[in-house]
């Protein structure tokens, strides 16, 4: 007998709810307007609560920045965060040293570790026009023996994720983005060396969806315990398995089983995050994710104690100049370009 592909259905949130080994996605869309001299909105913040501006005003929020919108400098410990920037820039700095701007479809791998701070800033460069942002920042776990593995960040430029093109009976296409796992035999580079990804048989797999009016595809199966859930954030209509689904839904998925997807008039995106599940004790507070409320109160101690290396910055909401280019300065000074 066919086992059924959809186990679950839930109702997007501000935060995406993820099973084990991920910990939430949140998905930022802002429609930024043109940018001033010092890269912040052209436009007046009054009646923003500055430094904890979330509500969406005008169709978009300064987050934690004052005159750049972003989070501003921040720590982490015992997780890593995968940053898929689909529209706009991303500046970021950190306590190692490495510093980046990169988006346009690029991706930011960074394993926190035993700790590092970073600061992560939406620079407006554009003076004449608008400056969209539209990313994924997803939580990643790490099991109880690499929470205090070295911090590491990597990029991911665009150049390199492949995209694997299929197309159903009638030549309607589904595109597949492989940030993580493979597909039809393609790869994305390695995530950083410590992270849960890079384990051979963690099956963690993080795809974008994007699905042609009608389009038809098949999602296949993979072992079973792995836990996969699809997250329909744009679209009007979807089947999964002959099952219609809500829009702007997360659907929890049968591993084991084959997912046949079915998009209705207009064109659908999906993102899929897919893992064996870590299977241990999950204690978190803020920016610390650890295994017990003991260790996460020994991280605020080395916090508090060592700032994780401190900052080398000249502002906590470091940006680069307006005519920098994509790249990344890694802490040994490496230099890579975005292309």
């Amino acid at each position: 007998m066919k086992e059924e592909a959809v186990l679950n259905i839930k109702t997007l949130g501000v935060r995406w709810e993820c099973a084990d080994p991920f910990l939430f996605c949140v998905y930022h869309q802002d429609a930024y307007p043109k940018g001033n001299a010092k890269l912040g909105p052209a436009a007046s913040l009054a009646g923003r609560n500055l430094g904890m501006d979330f509500e969406g005003k005008d169709g978009w929020r300064m987050y934690h920045g004052e005159v750049v919108p972003g989070f501003p400098r921040h720590p982490h410990r015992g997780f890593e965060t995968v940053t898929v920037a689909r529209v706009g820039l991303i500046d970021h700095s950190d306590s190692l040293g490495a510093t980046a701007r990169y988006g346009e479809g690029d991706v930011q791998w960074m394993t926190a570790g035993r700790g590092i701070v970073h600061a992560e800033m939406f620079p407006l460069l554009d003076s004449d026009g608008p400056n969209p942002l539209e990313l994924f920042q997803i939580w990643l776990n790490l099991p109880g023996e690499d929470k205090l593995a070295p911090p590491h960040f990597k990029m991911l430029w665009n150049r390199e994720i492949p995209t694997v093109s299929a197309r159903d009976e009638a030549g309607r296409e589904t595109r597949v983005t492989v940030i993580a796992g493979r597909l039809d035999g393609a790869a994305p580079p390695s995530p950083p060396p410590k992270s849960w990804a890079a384990r051979p048989d963690s099956e963690v797999a993080i795809w974008t969806l994007r699905m042609a009016p009608e389009a038809r595809w098949a999602l296949p199966p993979v072992k079973e315990g792995v836990n996969r859930t699809l997250y329909w954030f744009r679209g009007t209509a979807l089947q999964i398995g002959g099952e219609s689904i809500p829009p702007n839904s997360a659907v929890e998925l049968r591993g084991g089983a084959e997912a046949v997807l079915q998009n209705g008039a207009e064109e659908s995106e999906l993102l899929l995050l897919q893992g064996r599940p870590i299977g241990e004790p999950v204690a978190q507070h803020g920016p610390f994710v650890m295994n017990s409320r003991a260790e996460l109160m020994q991280a605020f101690e080395d916090y508090q104690r060592t700032g994780f290396g401190g900052w080398p910055w000249p502002s906590d909401s470091h940006v680069h100049p307006r005519q920098e280019s994509r790249h990344a300065q890694h802490p040994d000074g490496r230099l890579e370009r975005g292309g």
